[in-house]
């Protein structure tokens, strides 16, 4: 299967496009041969994915170019014995981008540890694009990937939470249909890679694990010469008062090229270029920093998120060689000092109490895939409505355009590192520690693989502005190395604040002194005063809704209640006793949690997202009170 799509300026947007291409390209696709798995519970949008519309959006709103092609459809699929050799014949079909385990892939299939899952599909590449070069992309695959264009080995990826590309231009063969096959290894949380909260036997706050493709595959063509990257830095300087900023930008290239050129623009939207005048121009070189200086910039916030289009192009001579749009924001997370001495989180320069909802990122459907992107802004939008500020994206990646969204609506993301586990005798489980030396069991080969997929994920969402805070360790889960761990995070992105373990064992390391305590907000405070105090997590306030539940039994939470009134009373009562922590320094609170997942019932929705637990006028009510108690 393929589509290609072309943004049309002026005309139309680039997902309108896609939309009108899909349908014109895919009468050819046997739809008939793909159904969702059962499964308990839908989400209003399970009924609107089909072959012809898996995630048709560009899947990269911060490095846009104008012509790609979609690979999301129909693929074959094979489950075979790990050390097996390509599968002589296929088991079935499979929807991409939808892992294998989720209904929406339409097999619902679990692949063991000592199994392989096998990809195949074909694609066509246009004979314009055969005058330079093109470019496959994952968005992501759970955890080994080995790719072969026309039987041949194009490249190898590990990391589950990433996206990966490939110049598989040597690979193409005369003509325009060519075969792409995928090997996929995931030994989930019984090997020793980072795998959050996937589990093989999953109970309580442990869920189904996802394998394979799970995010956006995509070919797009390049010239010799093309951009990779970009890095995107503003500096608003210390004052309150900000009146100018200045932005240091650094493009990455790769093959020959002369020069940049740069235009910042007021405003952005992924699916439609942005047509205003420039604010500021700048010519730069490949893989040099260049400055942008603005007067009177619109700072982003929550309350005003504030975005800049980046219109980039790569120039040899005259001739653009490459033009990707991308965005960025000026807004500056640090450490604030506020008028009784405390220590805050500060935002552009100023206290901001940050509060939101512990955000798991899975779905019925799709586990960790939203059904589609409307669902996938849903989340975000609810979060909003709320009336909070902030989302801890908990022990989770999301795709691209989960964070544009975050960028766009306005909220303040804390960003942890999924976590490792593994096995012990024979028997599984989370690397818990009791202490903070206790890591005698995690292995060097553990380790680095944290620190790799760690580097990895914070290059890649490092131009969010949305994210303020980056949350290495959970609990004390997979937990080592604290010191080396802040370091290397601080190293890799020193413009952000680092909570270095929520809720775990606890050093003087970071910026975040993070206290986890359930139900109620009862908060631990760092006795020195070297940090910042923040509520991790709490509340978690059950409720199981009939009707609406993923099992009928096993069904928990903190605590449980069994009406939307019961729940909202409860709610607001932990309200007023963390307001009441705020004047002894708290400077943000993270509640259990956006949905209800799988067994878990103390979400602020049902895991089907169609039912709000508590009244929304007045939960919101509630919440903004709680911001609203942050002293200056």
């Amino acid at each position: 299967m393929f589509r290609i799509f072309v943004i049309m300026k002026k005309l139309i947007t680039l997902s309108a496009a896609a939309l009108l291409l899909a349908a014109a390209c895919n009468s050819q696709i046997d739809q008939s041969t793909w159904a969702p798995a059962e499964i308990p519970i839908q989400t209003p949008w399970t009924a609107e994915v089909n072959p012809a519309n898996a995630h048709p959006e560009y899947p990269r709103p911060q490095l846009v170019r104008e012509t790609w092609a979609s690979l999301n459809g129909l693929w074959d699929y094979a489950v075979t014995p790990a050390d097996a050799p390509q599968p002589g014949q296929w088991d079935g079909r499979i929807l991409v981008p939808f892992c294998i385990e989720s209904s929406l892939s339409g097999v619902g299939r679990r692949v063991g540890a000592d199994e392989a899952l096998w990809y195949a599909t074909t694609f066509k590449v246009p004979a314009a694009w055969r005058r330079g070069r093109v470019k496959l992309n994952f968005e992501a695959v759970d955890w080994s990937a080995e790719v072969y264009v026309n039987d041949r080995l194009a490249g190898t990826h590990t990391g589950g939470y990433t996206a990966f590309s490939f110049d598989i231009t040597p690979y193409l063969k005369p003509g325009r249909k060519q075969q792409l096959k995928l090997r996929v290894l995931d030994r989930t949380n019984c090997g020793e890679q980072p795998s959050g909260k996937q589990v093989t036997n999953p109970s309580g706050i442990w869920y189904t694990p996802v394998t394979g493709i799970w995010q956006s595959v995509w070919i797009e063509p390049v010239r010799g010469a093309s951009i990779t990257d970009y890095l995107a830095v503003p500096d608003l300087g210390p004052g309150t008062d900000i009146d100018t900023a200045t932005l240091e930008l650094t493009v990455f290239t790769d093959g020959p090229a002369d020069a940049l050129e740069i235009a910042l623009r007021e405003g952005y939207d992924a699916d439609k270029p942005n047509e205003t005048a420039p604010v500021a121009t700048v010519k730069a070189v490949p893989g040099e920093p260049v400055r942008l200086t603005l007067d009177n910039p619109r700072l982003w916030s929550p309350e005003t998120p504030a975005l800049y289009e980046l219109d980039i192009r790569l120039k040899q001579g005259n001739k653009t060689l490459d033009q990707v749009r991308g965005y960025t924001a000026f807004r500056k997370s640090s450490e604030v000092t506020d008028s009784q001495d405390f220590k805050r989180l500060g935002l552009n320069n100023e206290p901001y109490f940050q509060y939101g909802p512990l955000d798991q990122g899975w779905w019925p459907d799709g586990l960790y895939t939203a059904p589609t992107d409307e669902a996938l802004k849903f989340d975000l939008v609810k979060t909003k409505d709320f009336g909070f500020n902030m989302i801890r994206k908990h022990i989770k990646v999301e795709p691209a355009r989960w964070y544009y969204w975050a960028d766009v609506l306005g909220i303040a993301i804390w960003q942890d590192m999924p976590s490792i586990g593994g096995t012990r005798g024979g028997r599984w489980v989370q690397y818990k520690w009791a202490s903070p030396e206790d890591d005698r069991n995690l292995t060097d080969t553990a380790k680095a693989t944290y620190y790799k997929e760690w580097g990895e994920i914070i290059a890649q969402l490092r131009n969010h502005p949305s994210i303020l805070v980056w949350v290495p360790f959970n609990e004390s889960w997979c937990q080592f190395d604290t010191e080396q761990v802040v370091e290397f995070t601080r190293k890799a992105d020193p413009t952000r604040l680092i909570n270095s373990a929520s809720g775990g064992n606890s050093y003087p390391v970071g910026d975040i002194f993070d206290s986890h305590n359930y139900p109620n907000p009862r908060m631990k405070f760092n006795s020195e005063g070297l940090q910042i105090d923040v509520l991790g997590e709490y509340g978690g306030i059950g409720w199981p809704v009939e009707g609406h539940l993923w099992q009928t039994d096993r069904n928990w939470g903190y605590i449980e209640y069994k009406s939307g009134e019961d729940v909202l009373r409860q709610y607001s009562a932990y309200a007023e006793e963390l307001i009441g922590t705020i004047p002894q320094g708290v400077s943000a609170a993270v509640y259990t949690q956006t949905t209800d997942v799988e067994g878990e019932v103390n979400g602020l929705m049902t895991y089907d997202r169609k039912i709000t637990k508590m009244d929304e006028e007045q939960l919101r009510t509630v919440n903004r009170k709680v911001i609203a108690s942050m002293p200056k």
